[in-house]
């Protein structure tokens, strides 16, 4: 009868290696999930890829933070993220292909008439000086960029990043004279809207965010800004993504989950595109700087209390 109560007892109260401690995840909890589980993580992460990649916010810090936090670490792999993002490289292309195709025809015209001074020709240019600072640093520093054990790659980085570029998106929507509109844009905004871009190497900068206030502070309309960022951000979205997809992903990754996440990603960066550009037609930009202080002090806060892990 003892054995007995005792056996009873052991399954109704926690011994030793049943009790669960604070912070310390279970078997439950760290076992892997089925593949609904992750198809359902593969579309919100998808949604993350794309609502960050073009709101002023930082994409790379909104899918670490979600991944490490929610503990889905299968799919915080590089070459799942690596892979999705060309889904925010098909959304851009489309939803700008008109343009594109008139900077190219126009940039072609130009140069077969030696006409320098044309429109197009000073955007194509623009975007292609542009696009070389970030190219040449992200290599030189790639090794770097890819040590997950850098101090560069931490949260506490991530957090600060946020915060600093928060104060500065707040400085040039203050400062910026928004007078000038696509048409007067030159190469000269070209290059040094291109190495603002540079920034974004830092995780928790943001590519679009290091442009549109770079653009700011030049005195460009905030439409016109965000519509320039986007197209300078074409090139080296486009050469990062098939970069890392390359070096992290091919050979790598399932089929079925990065497919609902390179959808899912497409849809959504469609969307972000179009409601940046039609809401910066009426309203300012200080909800993204309210947003990235809250957001890097939330990171701040959960490294503090120990939710969240600095590496």
């Amino acid at each position: 009868m003892g054995i007995m109560l005792e056996a009873g007892l052991d399954l109704l109260l926690p011994t030793s290696s049943h009790i669960l401690q604070v912070g310390v995840p279970s078997a439950v909890a760290t076992s892997e999930p089925n593949l609904i589980q992750q198809i359902i993580q593969a579309f919100i992460l998808g949604i993350v890829q794309g609502i960050t990649e073009f709101l002023p916010i930082s994409s790379t810090a909104h899918l670490q933070v979600f991944t490490k936090a929610l503990g889905w670490e299968l799919l915080g792999e590089k070459s799942f993220v690596a892979t999705i993002q060309f889904g925010s490289v098909i959304a851009v292309l489309i939803y700008f292909w008109k343009d594109i195709s008139l900077i190219l025809t126009g940039g072609w015209v130009a140069f077969q008439e030696k006409n320098w001074r044309r429109d197009e020709w000073q955007l194509l240019v623009g975007v292609a000086i542009g696009t070389l600072p970030i190219l040449v640093v992200g290599f030189a520093i790639k090794d770097l960029l890819n040590d997950e054990n850098s101090a560069i790659n931490s949260m506490t980085t991530i957090a600060i990043d946020s915060i600093v570029m928060a104060l500065l998106l707040g400085a040039a929507e203050k400062f910026g004279s928004r007078k000038r509109d696509f048409n007067s844009l030159k190469i000269r905004d070209g290059l040094l809207i291109g190495l603002g871009q540079m920034l974004a190497l830092a995780p928790g900068v943001s590519r679009s965010g290091a442009t549109l206030t770079t653009a700011l502070f030049l005195g460009l309309q905030r439409e016109t800004a965000a519509k320039f960022s986007f197209l300078l951000g074409i090139p080296a979205l486009t050469i990062a993504t098939l970069y890392e997809f390359i070096k992290e992903a091919l050979g790598k990754i399932d089929l079925v989950l990065v497919g609902v996440g390179t959808l899912s990603a497409f849809i959504f960066s469609y969307i972000s595109i179009a409601w940046l550009l039609r809401y910066l037609q009426r309203k300012d930009t200080w909800i993204f700087v309210w947003y990235r202080l809250a957001f890097g002090v939330a990171i701040l806060s959960a490294i503090a209390a120990g939710m969240l892990k600095n590496n």
